[in-house]
């Protein structure tokens, strides 16, 4: 099985908290935080095989080291870090048929050096 391993050196940001609605002419569209545009910026820097677009089957595990101990919703961690890695084009989509699980990934707490450990196990076809 082919593995990826690769960490984010940036305290995790989800995509939903702090949402912003702009008007756009007759219609209002919502826009993630500026925290979250800022992190999925930074984020791209840190993945490796940006562009290769993977289709294959994979199982994305992520370990979210949060620098306080306040609560955070596991599900929108793992949202934001699927959408960075379909942004960057590690992965083609963030689909069920490409990540299949996300087994193993949990929150945990690291004050002094918040980050993000990503492991994509690929399968086998």
């Amino acid at each position: 099985m082919k593995e990826l391993r690769f960490t984010i050196p940036l305290a995790p940001v989800t995509k939903k908290n702090s949402q912003r609605i702009a008007n756009c002419g007759q219609y209002s569209k919502i826009l993630p935080s500026k925290a979250y545009v800022q992190y999925e910026k930074d984020a791209g820097y840190f993945l490796p095989n940006r562009g290769k677009k993977h289709t294959q089957p994979c199982e994305v595990v992520c370990l979210f080291y949060m620098p306080t101990k306040r609560r955070v919703d596991l599900t929108n961690l793992l949202e934001a870090i699927d959408d960075v890695l379909v942004k960057y084009g590690v992965l083609k989509d963030d689909n069920s048929e490409i990540i299949t699980s996300h087994d193993g990934s949990r929150v945990l707490y690291d004050k002094d050096n918040p980050r993000t450990e990503v492991v994509i196990k690929f399968l086998e076809s």
